[in-house]
């Protein structure tokens, strides 16, 4: 341990933080086969960079509906906001990714989590047929 490091802030193994940032790279790409199979073998499924930025987010983001349903269907949280309050969901209506929207939406996320929230963000940008779609999945959710 260094001089600055104190019992609470361990040094990250290089590996792991090797390991982290290919996976992160995976959520990234799109690559649902490789991601399952990590989350599979024990990378938590709602592991966060830096920024709180979650796998599923990163998916999300990055417009990789199957990636999302992958991580989704491993027990990763829907709803994780990262360090801003931004949700998975609120990203994939700021970017018009409507595959992933539908694939957050079938694994249980909800349209007024985060700042913004989907809703919030379709609103924004005038989206009344995503409105409508939140409005029906909050009523029977």
């Amino acid at each position: 341990m260094s001089e600055r490091e104190t019992p609470d802030q361990e040094t990250p193994d290089a590996e792991v933080v090797e390991l982290a940032g290919k996976v992160f790279g995976l959520a990234r790409t799109g690559d649902a086969a490789a991601l399952a199979a990590y989350v599979d073998a024990g990378v938590p499924a709602d592991l966060s960079n830096e920024n709180g930025d979650s796998l599923v987010m990163l998916a999300a983001y990055h417009g990789h509906a199957d990636a999302v349903t992958a991580l989704l269907d491993r027990g990763a949280d829907a709803d994780r906001a990262n360090d801003r309050g931004q949700t998975p969901l609120a990203g994939a209506v700021f970017k018009g990714e409507d595959a992933v929207i539908r694939a957050l939406l079938a694994g249980g996320a909800n349209p007024e989590a985060g700042i913004p929230s989907a809703v919030d963000t379709a609103r924004m940008f005038g989206k009344t047929e995503l409105l409508e779609l939140f409005a029906t999945q909050v009523n029977e959710g």
